[in-house]
C-alpha cells in the first residue's frame, strides 16, 4: 500500500505538470492560428481594396456617363434623326452597363440594385421620349422631350444611385 502511496505522489504531480503543459500549448496554439487567420485578413484587404475601391469608381463613372446631360451632349450629332439618336442612346447603355457587369462582385447587392434600376429607368425614359415623336423628328426634338420627361421626375434614379454608392463607400472605407 505503501508503494501505491508513493505512487500516487509521483504520479499526481506529473499529472498536473502535464495538463498544465497541455493547457499551455493549447493556448499558444490557438493564439498563433487567430494571428496566423488576422495576417490573411489583413492581406486579403491589401489586395482587395484597391480593386474595391476601382469597382466603386467605376460604377460612378458608369453613373456618370449614362446621365442623360452627358449621354445626349456626347452622342448627339447634327443632322441625325431621332430614331438614330434612340438607338444611339440605348446600345450606349447597354455597352457601358455591359462593360461594367462584372463589378457588382464588389459591392453590396442593395447599391447594386439601384445601378441596374438608374440604368432601367433610364432606358423606360428614353423609350417614352421616343414614343409620340414624328417619324421625321430630329435628334434634338428626342433631347428636349427626354430633358422634359426626366425633369417632371421628382428623384432621379441616376443621382439616387450614385449617392447610394458614395454611402456604402464611406461606410465600408
Amino acid at each position: 500500500m505503501e508503494s501505491l502511496i508513493e505512487f500516487g505522489k509521483i504520479l499526481l504531480p506529473a499529472a498536473l505538470v502535464l495538463y498544465a503543459m497541455y493547457l499551455g500549448v493549447k493556448v499558444m496554439i490557438a493564439r498563433e492560428l487567430t494571428q496566423k487567420q488576422l495576417d490573411i485578413r489583413q492581406k486579403s484587404i491589401e489586395i482587395t481594396l484597391p480593386v474595391r475601391l476601382q469597382a466603386y469608381e467605376r460604377m460612378s463613372l458608369f453613373l456618370e456617363r449614362i446621365s442623360p446631360n452627358n449621354l445626349v451632349v456626347r452622342l448627339s450629332q447634327p443632322g441625325m434623326s431621332a430614331r438614330e439618336l434612340h438607338a444611339l442612346l440605348l446600345q450606349d447603355i447597354r455597352d457601358e452597363y455591359n462593360h461594367n457587369v462584372s463589378q457588382q462582385v464588389y459591392m453590396s447587392p442593395e447599391v447594386w440594385e439601384e445601378i441596374k434600376t438608374a440604368k432601367e429607368d433610364l432606358i423606360t425614359a428614353i423609350n417614352a421620349s421616343t414614343e409620340g415623336l414624328a417619324d421625321d423628328a430630329t435628334a434634338l426634338d428626342l433631347s428636349k422631350k427626354l430633358f422634359e420627361f426626366v425633369m417632371q421626375k421628382k428623384i432621379d434614379p441616376i443621382a439616387h444611385a450614385l449617392k447610394s454608392l458614395k454611402d456604402e463607400i464611406s461606410k465600408t472605407y
